[in-house]
């Protein structure tokens, strides 16, 4: 008992050393410490009274996984075999269902499915909720309880219970868990008029460079118009969608910013490429199923006046998280800033908007509805998949047929415009040389 109490007197003594004091911070220090003396006070009671004892280790991880809960539904505190699982998960690829989830409002909730994995052929749809799990209820689930919990040996079955986000309607679904195989660009081609589509599905480490590669390849068949797709894209990684937006707006341009209680905002600009596209007519289609790093570059693109956005308002995941390793081996992943688009929006909990929306209308629950969802999802999974039976694909070239009969592309084949811009480029580095 004496180790434990001395275990509970140097948390406070630790606590208090490491509060950061200034003028103002006196008060606040003083409750904090009033604080812990309830904690410690708990704590003991717990360990003298509780039925059974239990390792002070488990009653401190308890503490911090509860107390990372309370902050919001993207901080979430990481055992060491939480932080080590972390870390090895970087090449794409893992035995899983396909959606990306979040707690919203206390109920887990599909961000987003992703295309061509189990979750995707089912029509899972982003906004949907999950009630239970194999039978057991989600309610006071934890992100990382649920993740362990729809992530398994690929060819098993998991069944989930859904609040259907368009019905209202409870649904079970079983799917057979997969190896999910993540391809970053799932399109790129010509599609007519010299109209091109380029089909994001999440932004990763190298996601930049193959979009720069479709770029130049659609370039040398003829492109003047582009139409970049992330519906359904959960977002990724920062950088990546920062290097993306790179490639259409002027360097130095802000692309966005992050603003944070411990360090002044912090703003993202263009980067240099090698190649830009700076005069190319773009239109971005997006749906509440993009997130993050899609809702970044649809912002960045339209508040630089370089694209329309067309679809529906986005999720709305716009805040920052920061893995901070512990001395024993645990980690917090800690909501640390939020995003802000150029104009200095939040992008938090309000999503992205439209500038033209287009919603998909049929009637719920019927035969007839059913049958078109199931030939969406097969037309997406497709590799060549019949863009004219896509609407919002359509409706989107139509938009660039008008806006390239106002402003006609300059009498010049883009791989010559492509080539110019690269001779400049090259020109700058010799004289920097």
């Amino acid at each position: 008992m004496k180790s434990k109490r001395f275990f509970i007197v140097s948390i406070l003594v630790l606590a208090t050393i490491c509060y950061t004091a200034n003028a103002q911070a006196a008060n606040e220090r003083d409750d904090l410490y009033k604080e812990l003396e309830i904690f410690a006070e708990g704590l003991a009671v717990i360990e003298n009274k509780y039925v059974e004892e239990k390792p002070s280790h488990d009653l401190i991880y308890g503490a911090m996984s509860g107390m990372l809960m309370a902050l919001d539904s993207y901080s979430q505190f990481l055992t060491p075999e939480d932080y080590k699982n972390l870390l090895v998960e970087t090449e794409g690829k893992f035995g899983g269902l396909g959606i990306e989830i979040t707690i919203r409002d206390g109920l887990l909730t599909i961000v987003s499915p992703i295309e061509d994995t189990p979750a995707w052929s089912k029509g899972i749809e982003a906004g949907d909720i999950i009630v239970k799990i194999n039978g057991d209820l989600t309610k006071n689930i934890t992100l990382h309880d649920a993740v362990n919990s729809l992530r398994g040996d690929p060819g098993t079955e998991v069944t989930l219970t859904l609040l259907r986000e368009r019905t209202k309607t409870l649904e079970d679904i079983t799917l057979t868990r997969d190896i999910i195989k993540i391809k970053d660009i799932k399109h790129a081609m010509i599609l007519e008029n010299r109209i091109g589509y380029i089909k994001i599905a999440e932004f990763r480490e190298k996601t930049a460079d193959d979009m720069s590669k479709a770029l130049k390849r659609l370039s040398k068949e003829g492109l003047d118009g582009l139409i970049i797709d992330v519906r359904y894209n959960p977002g990724g990684l920062l950088t990546s969608a920062i290097d993306i937006s790179s490639q259409f707006i002027e360097d130095g341009k802000v692309v966005v910013s992050t603003k944070s209680r411990s360090e002044p905002e912090r703003i993202y600009t263009s980067v240099p490429f090698r190649t830009k596209y700076l005069d190319i007519p773009i239109i971005v289609l997006i749906n509440k199923g993009s997130a993050s790093g899609s809702e970044i570059l649809a912002a960045a693109l339209r508040e630089n006046n370089k694209a329309v956005l067309v679809g529906e308002t986005s999720f709305g995941k716009g805040s920052v998280q920061t893995i901070i390793p512990l001395s024993d081996g645990s980690a917090m992943r800690l909501t640390t800033s939020k995003y802000y688009t150029p104009n200095g929006t939040s992008i938090h909990e309000k999503g992205v908007e439209p500038d033209i929306v287009l919603e998909h209308k049929v009637s719920e629950g019927t035969d007839e509805a059913k049958k078109e969802e199931d030939m969406f999802k097969r037309l997406e999974q497709e590799k060549e998949f019949d863009y004219k039976k896509d609407s919002e694909i359509v409706r989107a070239i139509d938009l660039l047929k008008g806006l390239l009969i106002l402003n006609p592309p300059v009498q010049m084949s883009t791989e010559n415009r492509v080539q110019s811009t690269e001779k400049k480029a090259d020109t700058k580095i010799e004289k920097k040389k």
